[in-house]
């Protein structure tokens, strides 16, 4: 075995943020564990946010952001705005505003004693879904970054920002998620088709007017 083989056999694959090593028991033990290994020799998940991962983060409109408290209570908390409202700043971050709303604070407690955080974004329409693994923090002092971060016209106080640092990522299939349209593309799509029909009824009429007057 050549030195860059046993290089990267020494490393941890990033998917061992996930996969401990009860999960991988239990893939053992259920058949599942011999493919997740050839996964894991080549490195394990992605741990950069590339392009096309990117752009999907800034079409969403709505966020579940995880944490957990130190003795391992978990939370789940939505997020939402105007597409955009997730920022990519760089390959490794993620930040948004964090608008004020019903001031449980539960995530910002748990991040102050465990900062190992979870986003999942779902794409309804194309039926896609993202995990991201990795830790957050809570920025309050900083109201250049909360103006940066906060969507340009939205109707929201910003109360602080949240700034998520990745460890690695993962796609799912799409089988079982249903298909769901947001209200604004649905309302879209209908103006276009009563418009289209107007245009062809319009045109209807013009032919009939023209033959009637032959």
């Amino acid at each position: 075995m050549d030195e860059d083989m046993d290089m990267r056999f020494e490393q941890t694959p990033s998917s061992d943020v996930a996969f401990t090593p009860a999960v991988k028991a239990i893939q053992a033990r259920k058949g599942s564990r011999h493919g997740y290994e050839r996964m894991e020799e080549r490195g394990g998940w992605d741990t950069t946010i590339g392009p096309d991962l990117a752009a999907f983060i800034a079409a969403q409109t709505s966020v579940f952001f995880a944490t957990a408290s130190k003795d391992g209570q978990p939370y789940i908390q939505h997020r939402g705005g105007p597409a955009g409202f997730l920022r990519v700043i760089d390959e490794k971050t993620i930040g948004f505003a964090d608008f004020a709303g019903n001031r449980q604070y539960i995530t910002q407690g748990n991040l102050a004693e465990n900062p190992k955080a979870y986003l999942f974004l779902i794409d309804y329409a194309h039926r896609r879904r993202i995990k991201l693994w990795g830790e957050a923090r809570v920025v309050e002092d900083d109201p250049e970054l909360i103006e940066k971060l906060m969507p340009p016209d939205y109707k929201a106080r910003p109360e602080q920002a949240i700034l998520f640092t990745l460890a690695a990522w993962d796609a799912n299939c799409p089988q079982h998620i249903p298909q769901r349209f947001e209200a604004a593309d649905v309302a879209a799509a209908l103006e276009a088709r009563d418009a289209r029909i107007q245009a062809l009824e319009a045109e209807v009429k013009r032919l009939r007017d023209a033959a009637g007057s032959a």
